[in-house]
């Protein structure tokens, strides 16, 4: 009878872990919630519990979602019971049952540090274009994507929180004509195992570029731009949307840094449009952007998107290919007088640092990181005369990512930008100062 009771409490255990598809993942962090995320292979009802660290007999329950095929099986909770500059443990619950993990689910919520105290130091992981490979729907020949452990290195390095800075997954022909096609490509990359433990103790936020929105460079004109909007928000858990239903640019703050995150996709003209003062961003994107920035406060300003923007040579589909908006841009950061603008830029399949000198004012850093794990490549000969890349700062022809450390005191605060290879090797590093960018 003991036998038979122990086999039926290990059948049922299994079968609650068998429905988790992937994750659990962490969405957003602010100082009093946070969004956990988990994905079950059928209908289920789910839940979390979570606790303060410290005070471990206090266990919090999110609401109890019930996961359907319509929103791909994804449950979305926040842990809104939460304080200011707490690590808790968690738990996921499906059906009732507590999924076990072999390693420890924890996330922490921001510090209330404003009016007393330094900012805290904190530090983030960045990155972007990732394939992983699906023979089946690849092209044939030798594999586009690489070495998927590279995630693993990036768990290694405990950063706080990650950006996933476009192309984060591939569409392939057969994903991008219907939504159903965009979920399973979704649902292919978000299951690789060896993402799992990152996503889960680190929390995420994302933007898409070109391959997770639709076909190669595609734009505004792209059919299934709502079907990807869909799936996008599905499967990330950023704070926020500020159209609504026009595209995926928003805002963060970790302490006292704010993020945007910009689409170049949504209201993009197409690049082959013969008109100088064709939209990149597009007026309402660009106008919401600079207003936004000039509210800010934070010493570093991230603007983080898709295509590089300080590169002046008109490759692929830099900015420069628009350069009426781009200018407009530049000149504007500078007339606003809008200190401690940092671009961080993905896409390119390679690694650099490039720095526009203006004269009168501060020079403006783009920080291109790619890719994890597809194809990588060397700049165009025209870039590597005419692109303002910072000596020594490439990484070319190798899958690698960023990690970068905000420190020091409140009014001295100090970047560092660290590169790191597929196998967690430092490539190179650079430092800039806020009090640099003013």
């Amino acid at each position: 009878m003991k036998k038979s009771l122990i086999l039926f409490f290990v059948f049922v255990a299994l079968e609650a872990s068998c429905q988790i598809k992937s994750g659990p993942m962490l969405g957003y962090s602010d100082m009093r919630e946070a969004l956990l995320w988990v994905q079950t292979t059928k209908p289920s009802k789910v839940y979390f519990k979570y606790w303060d660290i410290q005070n471990p007999k206090v266990v919090l329950k999110t609401e109890t979602i019930f996961t359907n095929k319509k929103e791909a099986f994804i449950a979305k909770s926040l842990a809104d019971e939460a304080l200011p500059g707490k690590i808790y443990k968690y738990e996921v619950y499906v059906n009732n049952k507590n999924i076990k993990f072999d390693y420890p689910l924890e996330f922490k919520t921001q510090n209330l540090w404003q009016f007393r105290t330094d900012p805290p130091n904190f530090k983030f992981a960045v990155g972007s274009c990732v394939y992983s490979n699906e023979p089946e729907f690849d092209r044939p020949g030798k594999p586009y994507g690489g070495d998927m452990k590279i995630f693993s290195k990036i768990n290694d390095k405990h950063p706080d929180f990650m950006v996933w800075g476009g192309d984060n997954i591939y569409l392939r022909e057969v994903d991008w004509n219907s939504k159903s096609g965009i979920i399973k490509r979704y649902n292919h990359f978000r299951a690789q195992p060896e993402i799992q433990e990152l996503i889960a103790r680190t929390h995420n936020y994302a933007i898409w570029d070109d391959h997770d929105y639709g076909n190669n460079d595609s734009d505004r004109s792209y059919w299934g731009k709502k079907w990807s909007l869909d799936a996008f928000k599905m499967f990330w858990a950023n704070p926020n949307y500020v159209f609504e239903d026009e595209g995926i640019t928003g805002t963060f703050f970790w302490e006292d840094c704010q993020f945007f995150m910009m689409d170049d996709r949504w209201f993009k003209a197409p690049n082959d449009l013969k008109d100088v003062s064709k939209d990149y961003f597009g007026e309402k994107q660009l106008q919401w952007l600079l207003d936004a920035l000039l509210n800010s406060k934070a010493p570093f300003k991230f603007i983080v998107n898709g295509g590089q923007i300080v590169n002046p040579v008109k490759d692929f589909e830099n900015m420069a290919n628009y350069e009426i908006e781009r200018k407009k841009l530049l000149d504007k950061i500078e007339e606003l007088k809008i200190p401690g603008v940092i671009f961080i830029s993905g896409d390119r399949h390679h690694t650099n640092l490039q720095k526009l000198d203006r004269p009168g004012t501060y020079p403006l850093y783009d920080f291109t990181i790619s890719p994890l794990t597809s194809g990588a490549y060397e700049p165009t000969k025209e870039e590597l005369k005419l692109s303002p890349i910072i000596e020594g700062t490439q990484a070319n022809k190798m899958q690698n990512f960023g990690i970068i450390e905000v420190s020091g005191k409140r009014l001295d605060r100090v970047l560092k930008i660290n590169v790191f290879n597929k196998d967690g090797e430092k490539q190179w590093d650079y430092e800039i100062k806020a009090n640099d960018l003013k």
